[in-house]
């Protein structure tokens, strides 16, 4: 039985049960095989090919892409970063790490953990027209970013005193996500792949989600091979 064939069954299943599937019963975590880091154009040669297409096949990635998709976009590179936390693929201020890329399947939204690198079950269901683009809604992969204003350490060995400032925050996680996105630009370039960075329903997403008060959804990019 394949996974989509998996996914399909559990919920009929527990149903003859008596039971309430699980999100996890219903949308399995997504175990990504280790990220390739050899391979693609040069930095040089993806600069040059870096662009928005906003026409995308419906032709779903390879794990393997996938895989190499989003440790490009926000991974681990180092076991040993600043502020006593791993290294990432994209930089942050004092290194909070305050954005997760949720990311948008035809069978449901995961949740991207960089550290185990594996997609976690958020929520069964195609959400990908919550990313509020016609074309999107077909595109294999969307990607929101959120921004978890709680990882922003404000105690007294912060040494960036202005980090509580909510304006601040603000230019921070805004920066962030800006630099996360275009490692998902040059990822493309560099694999002949389509990438499209967008507004996106701000409020319903957070609501579908259900994210805490202390989280921002801020945009989408939908990513597939080119139509």
């Amino acid at each position: 039985m394949d996974r989509r064939t998996f996914i399909k069954a559990v919920p009929a299943l527990a149903v003859l049960s008596g039971a309430a599937p699980s999100v996890a019963e219903e949308l399995p975590p997504i175990a990504l095989p280790h990220p390739e880091v050899e391979g693609g154009k040069s930095v040089l040669a993806a600069l040059l090919a870096r662009r928005t297409n906003r026409e995308i096949s419906d032709r779903r990635l390879p794990d393997q892409v996938l895989s190499n998709l989003l440790w490009a976009a926000f991974g681990v590179n180092r076991a040993s970063g600043s502020f006593g936390k791993a290294g990432r693929t994209a930089p942050s201020a004092s290194n909070s790490q305050e954005i997760d890329l949720y990311v948008a399947l035809p069978e449901g939204v995961y949740l991207y953990d960089a550290a185990a690198h594996r997609l976690n079950p958020i929520v069964p269901g195609d959400l990908r027209g919550r990313s509020g683009r016609r074309a999107a809604t077909t595109a294999p992969v969307n990607i929101f970013y959120v921004a978890d204003l709680s990882r922003y350490d404000t105690g007294p060995n912060q040494p960036d005193r202005r980090i509580s400032d909510p304006e601040v925050q603000k230019s921070y996680y805004y920066c962030a996500t800006g630099l996360i996105a275009q490692n998902v630009y040059l990822f493309c370039a560099s694999q002949d792949l389509a990438a499209w960075l967008h507004n996106c329903d701000k409020e319903n997403t957070a609501r579908e989600l259900k994210l805490r008060p202390q989280q921002r959804v801020l945009f989408a990019q939908t990513v597939g091979y080119p139509a």
